[in-house]
């Protein structure tokens, strides 16, 4: 289980959230995955987005390692 608390993701180039429209590329922490599978994902307090889980990705150690989400 993922522990949001810990985690920072980015999004792939070319995201869109579940309006259709493009997302910021930039650093998020992930909020939750909700029962239809979109992934909440928040740059801040004001700046959050719905998003297939499979368009983000783990910041480890400087580099990206893709979630997998089971």
């Amino acid at each position: 289980m993922l522990n949001s608390d810990d985690y920072m993701f980015q999004v792939t180039p070319g995201t869109r959230n579940h309006k259709g429209c493009f997302v910021q590329d930039t650093t998020y922490k992930l909020m939750s995955i909700n029962q239809a599978g979109w992934a909440l994902i928040c740059m801040d307090e004001m700046s959050c987005h719905y998003v297939d889980p499979a368009n983000i990705c783990e910041l480890t150690a400087n580099r990206e390692v893709e979630l997998v989400i089971q």
